[in-house]
């Protein structure tokens, strides 16, 4: 394992990028998302672990009403 993959930690199962889950941590960039109620049971059902930031903003972009 690379310096860089310890450093962040994870990889997304969406898009398979390195990133540092924070959702542990007192602050973390997903806490600044609003994730409807429908989409966050689809992303637990769909994956077993945290996505990246970029991942969930896309998804959280196109999951709101136009």
């Amino acid at each position: 394992m690379s310096a860089t993959e310890q450093l962040q930690g994870e990889r997304c199962p969406r898009c398979g990028n390195a990133f540092h889950c924070g959702a542990a941590e007192p602050r973390c960039d997903c806490f600044e998302l609003n994730l409807s109620p429908a989409l966050r049971q689809q992303l637990a059902q769909q994956y077993s672990s945290c996505l990246c930031i970029a991942c969930l903003k896309t998804l959280s972009q196109s999951s709101s009403p136009n």
